[in-house]
Parts: C-alpha cells; structure tokens; sequence
C-alpha cells in the first residue's frame, strides 16, 4: 500500500469525521465525570444483593448519573469506531475491520448484561428503601438476587470488556502507520493493553482492589485518548 493512500482523506466521509470527532470529545468528558462519580464509591457494591441495594439506595443520585453517562457513552462508540475505520482503513482494512466489530460488541453486550441489570437493581433500590417490614424486604431482596449475580460475575468482564480493549490496542497499532499522531497511536496500544490487563486480572485475582485501580486507570487513560482522537476527528472534518 503506497504512502499517497495511506493518508488520503475520504472527502464523503467528512460529516462522519465530523460526528465522530464530537462524540469522542463528549464521550472523554463523560468518561471523566464518570470516574470522579465512580471512584469515591469504592467500585461496585459487595455484599450480595442486598448490599447491592443499600449501596444504591444511599448513593442514588451518583448511580442516576453513572448508569445515564454510561449508556450514553455506549452509544457514542458507534459513531466514533466508524469514523475511526474510515480513517484507517487505507493503512490496514483487515485489521481496522475486525477492531470495529470489537468495539461494536461492547455496546451490544454492555447495554442489556450491564446496565440493564444494573438499572433494574437500581429500581428495586427504591422499592427496598420503602420497604415497611421484613416480608417486604425479603421480597424485593429476592428479586434482586439474579441481577446482583449477573454483576458479580467474574466473567462479566471478559464478555463486555475485553472485546472493547482487544480493538482499542488493534486500532492503536494501525494508527502507528496512519493519519494520527504517534502519540495518539502509543496511548492507544497503552489503553488497549492495559484493558486486556484488568480484564485478566479480574478473572484470576481474588481480591478487587488492584483491580479495581487497573480499571480506573484503562478509563482514564481511554478518556485522554479518545479526546486526542476527537480533535483529529474533528481537524479530518473541517480541514
């Protein structure tokens, strides 16, 4: 592949430049606030369902704004990988079409395993807060118990991150030989990896706090490189 198409800009794709250069700014500003919500929380609740629903019956504005700003930004992955593909597919089109299917499979398994359990605990977390006796209590635990098993599964994880952080660190790789900087494409790689870390560490570490701490960090990190990504986005589309 010769330089020339390597760094050709699809002038027709230059409103998908636009749109997903936005969505990546919006997407780096609510990854922020999401772990400055997140992150005085401790992470996610122990303690089985129950605690499940204390955690969010004390906390529910924090899990309103977290359960908001992630499905959101769920859906802002979709415009952001295809106007990352147009981008690099001239550099690698292989490898930049099984990276998009990656990022595509996070939204379509985070939505209903993550959120939609974690919306319906957080529904339950009123009913339990207004519990009146023990019978009523008892009730709305039992309910809660699938979806509080559902999130604490260890392998939640592997299904609704690791396919995410594998087509980051692909994506990265392309962008070493393509139209971003090489800044961009290093904390690409960096985030990919580091994602695949916390993912594999979660599986095998007992306890969460290292884990915990890799997590954050894959976030903050995403949250830097998808802002890098974004401006680019955006110069693609305006230039």
């Amino acid at each position: 592949m010769n330089e020339k198409t390597q760094f050709t800009v699809d002038p027709q794709g230059r409103w998908l430049y636009r749109v997903g250069g936005i969505s990546a700014i919006v997407f780096a500003i609510a990854y922020v606030v999401i772990v400055a919500i997140f992150v005085p929380l401790g992470g996610m609740p122990t303690g089985g369902a129950e605690g499940w629903l204390k955690n969010m019956a004390e906390d529910s504005t924090s899990w309103t704004a977290i359960i908001s700003l992630n499905i959101l930004t769920d859906f802002l992955l979709v415009p952001i990988a295809l106007a990352r593909y147009l981008a690099l597919k001239g550099v690698n089109k292989s490898v930049m079409l099984a990276a998009t299917v990656f990022v595509f499979f996070f939204p379509i398994l985070d939505l209903p395993m993550t959120w939609g359990n974690i919306g319906s605990l957080f529904e339950l977390s009123d009913q339990y807060a207004a519990a009146v006796n023990a019978a009523q209590t008892e009730a709305v635990v039992t309910a809660a118990m699938y979806p509080s098993a559902v999130m604490n599964s260890q392998f939640l994880g592997v299904f609704n991150s690791l396919a995410v952080n594998v087509g980051i660190l692909l994506t990265g790789f392309v962008m070493l030989r393509g139209i971003f900087a090489k800044g961009t494409a290093y904390l690409g790689v960096a985030t990919g990896a580091l994602g695949v870390m916390a993912v594999a560490f979660g599986l095998f570490e007992s306890t969460s706090s290292l884990g915990f701490i890799l997590i954050v960090l894959t976030a903050v990190l995403n949250a830097v490189w998808e802002l890098s990504v974004g401006f680019r986005l955006c110069k693609l589309g305006w230039r």
